[in-house]
């Protein structure tokens, strides 16, 4: 539990949950029975499991029928990147991603790379992101997948989703699009049908849901293949007894997440009150694109490394991360694909918000980091 004197920026790595996924939680510890039971408890139950699909799949402006849950962002990614490929093999061997998209992808491409097939990672140029035409010139006609975030994970920058299938489409391919949309999804407007995304990932402990529970958009006549082998339960595509305690709190934290517009305005005003404070210092530089989510801000205080940043604002009981959580203090791939030098990457914090920051605790955090760069700098 978050104390009244703590300020918590660490919300792209997880943000807390919310009063109502927690209440939802505890109501499904009252349904026992497997959803997939026939008598009375395996309806109750299985008619709770099916509300909560139709709350994502409304959220999604798609079919609940296209809906299908996991474990989270990262089995959604290895689900659709894998699926995807093993159906369409016989058409190619290709596939286009970029260098900075989350491990749980990179790390899938590379098992596949391994596997025979050509990946090519398309880096981002010097406004912080990949632009459409790199994507055109990377696509042929032996392309059978593409798979791109939406909003990278580390920096904020903005991939250029709704002009990706277009793309595909001009160079006739028979790729799929598979679009990680863990750090937009009910943050931003998304429709997959709209944007032309053949898969989706989301996941319910960024929009203070669970952790432990995430769902697959899997577009209609798209076929994939499964990765894991049981029942019938998600149509035999993700076999085993669905978790249905954590999926009511999934639907639950997408009722009460509130206005997308509104909870991006005040994030916004938060990062700018940060962004604009701190830039004016000539040993911190920003880190994220000008044109970037307004949940995120990256920058580096030269001279500081992250993990001494970090510490020292946790000890005021300030919360911020080095990057992406799954890298565990690992150097960035995320920051190396930018072409930032040894010592800008090695100084990077992540500043990730969520509806619940206000501008106390980014004067507190402000201040802080102001103190640390005095003090950490003149004590080497």
């Amino acid at each position: 539990m978050l104390l009244i004197t703590e300020a918590y920026f660490d919300n792209s790595s997880t943000t807390f949950l919310c009063k109502e996924a927690k209440e939802a939680v505890l109501a499904a510890c009252d349904y026992n029975g497997n959803p997939s039971s026939l008598h009375r408890l395996g309806t109750f139950s299985s008619e709770l499991l099916e509300n909560a699909r139709k709350q994502i799949a409304k959220a999604l402006k798609c079919s609940a029928s296209e809906i299908y849950f996991t474990s989270g962002g990262t089995e959604s990614d290895n689900a659709a990147i894998i699926g995807a490929v093993g159906a369409l093999k016989r058409r190619g061997k290709k596939i286009v991603t970029t260098a900075f998209e989350h491990s749980a992808v990179i790390n899938t491409m590379k098992h596949l790379e391994n596997e025979g097939f050509e990946v090519v990672y398309l880096k981002p140029d010097e406004s912080g992101t990949v632009p459409i035409s790199a994507f055109l010139e990377a696509i042929d006609q032996n392309t059978i997948l593409v798979s791109c975030m939406s909003v990278n994970n580390e920096t904020g920058a903005v991939l250029p989703i709704e002009l990706i299938k277009k793309a595909i489409e001009a160079k006739n391919s028979p790729a799929y699009f598979h679009c990680d949309a863990t750090q937009s999804f009910l943050k931003y407007p998304l429709c997959p049908e709209n944007s032309g995304i053949d898969l989706l990932t989301v996941s319910a402990h960024k929009i203070h849901g669970p952790k432990g529970v995430g769902a697959l958009y899997v577009k209609k006549g798209v076929r994939v293949l499964p990765r894991t082998f049981g029942g019938e339960q998600e149509n035999g595509f993700r076999p085993g007894t669905e978790p249905l305690i954590l999926i009511n709190g999934f639907s639950a934290a997408i009722s009460a997440f509130g206005d997308a517009k509104e909870n991006a305005r005040k994030c916004a005003l938060i990062k700018d009150h940060i962004k604009t404070k701190l830039e004016a210092f000539d040993d911190i530089v920003i880190n994220s694109p000008k044109k970037s989510s307004d949940y995120i801000l990256n920058l580096s205080v030269l001279g500081v490394r992250s993990e001494t940043m970090l510490h020292f604002l946790e000890q005021k009981n300030i919360y911020v991360s080095s990057g992406s959580a799954c890298a565990k203090g690992k150097p960035s791939h995320v920051l190396t694909a930018l072409g930032f030098d040894k010592a800008r990457a090695d100084s990077a914090i992540r500043i990730s918000f969520s509806k619940n920051n206000d501008l106390v605790q980014a004067d507190r955090l402000i201040d802080a980091i102001i103190d640390a760069k005095n003090s950490l700098i003149k004590s080497k």
